[in-house]
């Protein structure tokens, strides 16, 4: 659930050894005993109202007694509203004697997320300056985004396409209306159908399995044909697209989109371009809309 942007080059060192505050009767360290939250940025998806997110507060010494630390937020650098949009479990954070880590828990309130809400909520530990590594400090970010359950059925009917390869070889056309379906021996793929071109189907396939990484991805397939794109055959006729290395494609169930990346090609004979696909998923009744208005 959770991305860790900054390492603490300090936990690395941690697990070499044991550290003590006190006779443990074990391997000592006589540095400094600090503490700190483990990642200063940390990524939120929140799922639903009921699964905590945790953050580690980790300790550079192992003591022999319990060690309390309260916890605040900064107000200034949040805009998340506590208590309407996330909950902490304590305002204290505990690391018991032995231990050099205890878990700060927080959970967003799925309800109260908007789908396109850009959150965040900065915490502050509070600790005595002696236990302060300036190098790291006491704070850490928390950036909540809401995620909403993945559902194929989210990505099936109509969608409308707007492409960056319109303006290159389909000059007159600004976006096409599609029709999605699911594809009945691959899970989790969607077919395209008529993607550029008549009769010619995109199969796309999404990855559910970590909400921060929402990608999709797709095999080499032919997207058209070299005649129809410009107007002569080149190589064997055949207009080919495949994902570029450079770039990820990503999906957003809560807003119903897919951001595509395709390179085109033709065998034989080299790369037409990469372009940038945007599929917005609508109603019925919009794309009623869209047929009538402007006769896709």
């Amino acid at each position: 659930m959770k991305l860790l942007i900054t390492g603490i080059v300090a936990l690395i060192t941690l697990a070499v050894g044991f550290w003590g505050c006190n006779d443990l009767s074990r391997t000592t360290y006589s540095g400094s005993d600090y503490v700190m939250f483990s990642d200063t940025l940390s990524m939120y998806p929140v799922q639903d109202s009921e699964k905590w997110f945790e953050i580690p507060v980790v300790a550079t010494n192992i003591c022999d007694y319990d060690r309390s630390f309260g916890v605040e937020v900064d107000d200034k650098a949040s805009n998340a509203i506590e208590k309407k949009q996330y909950v902490v479990e304590s305002n204290t954070v505990t690391i018991k004697a032995g231990e050099r880590v205890a878990k700060f828990r927080m959970k967003g309130v799925y309800e109260n997320i908007g789908k396109t809400d850009s959150l965040s909520v900065t915490f502050n530990l509070l600790a005595k300056d002696e236990n302060i590594w300036d190098l790291y400090g006491t704070r850490t970010r928390v950036q909540m985004q809401k995620a909403c359950p993945f559902e194929l059925s989210t990505f099936e009917g109509y969608c409308l396409l707007t492409s960056s390869f319109f303006s290159a070889y389909m000059t007159n056309t600004e976006h096409r209306l599609l029709q999605a379906e699911r594809d009945k021996t691959e899970d989790n793929t969607i077919i395209l159908h008529d993607f550029f071109y008549k009769n010619y189907d995109l199969k796309i396939k999404y990855d559910p399995s970590d909400p921060l990484k929402p990608f999709v991805e797709f095999d080499d397939q032919i997207i058209g044909s070299t005649a129809e794109a410009f107007g002569t055959i080149y190589g064997n006729g055949k207009l080919m697209c495949t994902q570029p290395v450079a770039y990820d494609s990503y999906y957003n169930v809560c807003q119903k989109f897919v951001f595509l990346y395709n390179t085109i090609y033709v065998v034989g004979k080299g790369t037409v371009g990469t372009y940038v696909n945007i599929l917005e998923w609508i109603s019925d009744e919009e794309a009623e809309q869209y047929k009538k208005e402007e006769g896709l």
